[in-house]
């Protein structure tokens, strides 16, 4: 017994195999997150150091050049350069590909913590920084304040990024362009002269006097108490008390020789929004969470946390990649409809039924669905590669359904019973089908074997594709038929309109026999001129097609880079 015969005999088995493929197609639909971009992890790993005040020969010299050395030996490492700045250097490591990024941190760490010996004093601790699309911030808040600029910090700490940071799916919350509190201590050269000391004795000395750490234990009968030695300043005035040394006998205080300022750290940068003097609050989410979801839990959770600040602290999204994702995937979820509502009505024009149109519609869905459950099963998100792969087999899935259901309704026509008309009109076509198949898949196949960047991108879309024509090809084997000897008429009675379309259908049959004829007749023609075509669109226009990795967006931004002449004042 063919599969054909099969499915039509058991119409109810056919029929919940599919249910079931749609269910879980909505089962994934409803659980896949949303994104902009599947998740990319290059092969790049940056190691940023600031040495304040250097040049950038200094930097070049004492810095990259010392760490290009050390960093030369980590494994699998396939190009180094790097780049001095003033006050900055940057070393970029390429490694192969497939490596485990999180491995190659870990071993450039494991170098870093050798070369820090053999850097400046002064240098700061290096930064390793490997991007990643997960690691995109999401949201950018700017942060304002009139009378509460100068502790703004710690309220913006305690009130808003730490209640923000546990809100479930968040990876981090950060703030920038707002200044710290610091205590800062002057000393007067003369005075460190006049009494011999240096500011590397006072730094030592104010460092040892303000400690917090554990002093051991004590038992006391069968009690045991823990000891802590709390020395930490609860202000900067009792500071000036610190002995720093002693002369003829007597102690020298810190107000001898110095003043203390509890202020603001002092600013590298500034930063303003709409003309006013702001910080940024910058939010990440955790890898794999659906960041337009996180998005709006974080705007919720930042409307009850506006009310425990200070009436003149605002805080106020003003980037927000949700709004840009929704916005894609609105754009290409329009196209996939308008797709679907085209190929409808061209289904409805050539055939001229509308039961033929109904089994047509509830094609297309099952073959769409079946791909997300792909998406699911392999943790992938619904981005502007994967919706682009619907998109493009939306157009395709119907091919094979068509040229079943035009069989078996010509069958129909002619007089056979339906059910008989379903079984023999799909095993004229089975083969056909199955080969047309096979030569579309033959292109969008290949695509799931490549490596690198390009894996990254078009596995995903080849795997779509390749899912989606597979079951489409199936439901037009089984599902098409199985409807066909349920819904559709024996010689039903024609409606003007499909009279006008097959009217309108033997006239664009009686005009294409007259130009393959023609085209028969001359052959060399024929072929001379398609040649032609062909070399004149490659030559024509083919140099004129440019290419790019992503194309060009239009995020309603625009941004502006101004580079002063070195040693301009911040002010």
């Amino acid at each position: 017994m063919n599969i054909y015969k099969s499915a039509v005999n058991n119409p109810i088995t056919t029929i919940l195999v599919f249910i079931a493929i749609s269910i879980f197609g909505i089962f994934s639909l409803v659980k896949l997150p949303i994104d902009m971009f599947p998740h990319i992890e290059t092969t790049n790993i940056m190691v940023i150091t600031a040495y304040p005040g250097a040049s950038a020969i200094d930097i070049e010299e004492n810095v990259t050049r010392p760490l290009e050395n050390t960093l030369n030996s980590v494994e699998d490492l396939k190009h180094i350069h790097s780049q001095s700045k003033e006050n900055i250097s940057i070393v970029v490591l390429e490694f192969e590909y497939g490596i485990d990024s999180d491995v190659a941190t870990a071993n450039i760490r494991d170098k870093l913590d050798v070369a820090t010996n053999i850097l400046p004093d002064d240098v700061d601790k290096p930064i390793i920084f490997k991007f990643s699309t997960e690691e995109m911030p999401i949201m950018l808040m700017a942060i304002k304040a009139n009378e509460s600029w100068s502790g703004l910090y710690k309220i913006i700490d305690e009130r808003v990024t730490t209640p923000l940071a546990r809100v479930n799916g968040v990876g981090s919350v950060s703030v920038t362009g707002i200044p710290e509190r610091q205590i800062q201590i002057y000393c007067d050269p003369y005075k460190l002269e006049a009494y011999g000391l240096t500011i590397e004795q006072i730094a030592q000395i104010v460092g040892q006097e303000n400690i917090s750490m554990p002093g051991g234990q004590m038992d006391v009968g069968s009690n045991t108490y823990s000891l802590r030695v709390d020395q930490e300043f609860n202000a900067a005035e009792e500071m000036l008390d610190i002995v720093v040394g002693t002369r003829n006998g007597a102690n020298i205080y810190l107000r001898n020789v110095a003043t203390v300022t509890d202020t603001q750290q002092e600013r590298a940068q500034e930063s303003f929004n709409n003309g006013t003097r702001s910080g940024m609050m910058i939010v990440q989410k955790q890898t794999d969470a659906n960041a337009v979801q996180i998005s709006k839990k974080v705007r919720e959770r930042l409307v009850e946390l506006r009310k425990d600040l200070p009436s003149d602290v605002t805080v106020e999204p003003y980037i927000d990649m949700s709004d840009n994702i929704m916005d894609t995937a609105s754009s290409l979820m329009d196209t996939i409809l308008i797709t679907f509502i085209v190929v409808m009505f061209v289904v409805m024009l050539m055939l001229g039924r509308w039961r033929a149109m109904f089994i047509i519609v509830l094609t297309i869905p099952i073959s769409m669905l079946s791909s997300l459950i792909y998406l699911l099963a392999t943790d992938s998100t619904l981005n502007i590669i994967t919706m682009s792969a619907i998109s493009i087999s939306i157009g395709m899935v119907v091919d094979n359904a068509i040229v079943v259901l035009e069989n078996i309704t010509s069958h129909v026509d002619r007089g056979a019973r339906v059910k008989q008309a379903a079984i023999f009109a799909t095993k004229e076509v089975g083969v056909s089908i199955i080969a047309s198949t096979l030569t579309t898949l033959a292109v969008f196949l290949p695509l799931t074997m490549i490596d690198g960047m390009a894996g990254v991108l078009f596995k995903p879309m080849g795997w779509m594709v390749t899912i989606t024509l597979t079951v489409s090809m199936a439901a037009a084997l089984t599902f098409t038929p199985v409807l066909c000897s349920k819904i559709m008429k024996q010689n039903p009675k024609k409606s003007r309109m499909q009279k006008y379309v097959d009217g309108a259908m033997g006239w664009l049959e009686n005009g294409y026999g007259k130009l393959l004829n023609w085209s028969v007749n001359h052959r060399k023609t024929f072929l001379f001129g398609a040649l032609a075509l062909f070399v004149a669109v490659i030559v024509g226009v083919g140099p004129m097609i440019k290419t790019e990795f992503f194309p060009t967006q239009d995020n309603g931004r625009i941004a502006v880079k101004i580079k002063l002449p070195i040693g301009t004042r911040q002010e």
